[in-house]
């Protein structure tokens, strides 16, 4: 019952922010779009650095020498609950509402430039690397960076809208948080299920595409 209440309360509050939720959309991918053309925009030598580091990487993957799965785990789960955190955070600061913006521009651009190298290194292996090592857990991480930056920028303009209308509102504002709360709780365990994929799930993927 609760599990329904909370898909019915997402479900409102998609629809109702619907435009919020298409322009943080396609300000991720734009920043995909970037991320893939900064790849070009590198030196020989820079290229030359990466394509050593993945290789040697590549290298220890094929062995067996990877990180521990729960280390990859925690590390993976702690940097996407930290960077979801700070968005959630800039939406009640109010002033760091543009920050929320420039961090998912950002993790777009990290996203794009990390498959734009691997197509442009490996060609056709690297797409499918990509597909395999990247994809799974950004299909779950994807949409809770979405959601969290598009949550936090409507919270915020509604904390704006009541300041500069003076008024009080108390009981609103204290529902309005609660809501932003379960939904950062919500966040959090998409961030879990996509640490739990990237730990346990890809390695394995890439240990059989680099084979």
């Amino acid at each position: 019952m609760q599990k329904k209440l909370s898909s019915i309360m997402i479900g409102r509050h998609i629809q109702a922010h619907a435009s919020i939720y298409l322009f943080v959309s396609v300000l991720f991918f734009m920043g995909v779009i970037f991320g893939a053309i900064v790849v070009n925009s590198l030196s020989l030598a820079q290229k030359e650095d990466l394509a050593y580091y993945l290789q040697q990487f590549f290298g220890q993957v094929s062995t067996g020498q990877m990180a521990d799965s729960e280390d990859l785990f925690r590390q993976s789960f702690m940097h996407n609950l930290k960077y979801l955190g700070c968005m959630w955070l800039f939406g009640i600061s109010i002033i760091g509402l543009p920050l929320i913006f420039i961090f998912l521009f950002m993790k777009g651009i990290v996203i794009g430039f990390s498959v734009g190298f691997l197509v442009q290194q490996m060609n056709w292996q690297g797409f499918f690397l990509a597909v395999a090592t990247i994809l799974p857990q950004n299909l779950i991480i994807i949409p809770a960076f979405v959601f969290v930056a598009a949550i936090s920028i409507a919270f915020s303009l509604q904390l704006i809208k009541k300041i500069l209308m003076r008024q009080a509102g108390h009981f609103y504002i204290s529902s309005l948080f609660s809501r932003y709360v379960l939904f950062l709780l919500l966040a959090a365990g998409m961030a879990a299920l996509a640490a739990g994929i990237e730990a346990y799930i890809s390695p394995a993927f890439m240990k059989f595409v680099i084979k």
